[in-house]
């Protein structure tokens, strides 16, 4: 997968689209300056999260921090994997260390998002 084809929500949250399916996890520069990822809290599935709302909260060795829904729709995975070793998102934030798949409700939702470049110049700052 290639962070360019990626949308990005200013919170740094990034979505991966597939149809309208989406993969949402947190980019490389949030990992890095929340630190130390110790726990991870994720929706069930089948909960239906909304656009710019709180989803879940990741907790790290400094702070906690609210993982915001960069689009509406229905949870129909949640990555395992990270409940039982929260670390892979600091080791694998694109890869592994993805945090929920959802049935997007309303694909056009992602035009609020931003791509890689306007992304990048967020982070620049």
């Amino acid at each position: 997968m290639s962070v360019e084809e990626l949308k990005y929500t200013k919170e740094h949250e990034w979505v991966k689209v597939d149809s309208d399916m989406a993969v949402i996890g947190i980019t490389d520069y949030a990992q890095k300056e929340l630190g130390d990822i110790v726990f991870v809290e994720l929706p069930e599935v089948g909960v239906k999260i909304t656009q710019t709302e709180s989803l879940g909260t990741i907790e790290a060795v400094k702070t906690v921090a609210d993982l915001f829904a960069p689009v509406s729709g229905e949870v129909i995975e949640v990555n395992d994997l990270i409940e039982n070793d929260p670390a892979v998102v600091n080791r694998d934030p694109y890869g592994e260390g993805w945090f929920v798949k959802v049935k997007m409700s309303d694909k056009s939702e992602l035009d609020n998002l931003l791509s890689y470049e306007e992304y990048s110049k967020l982070i620049e700052g």
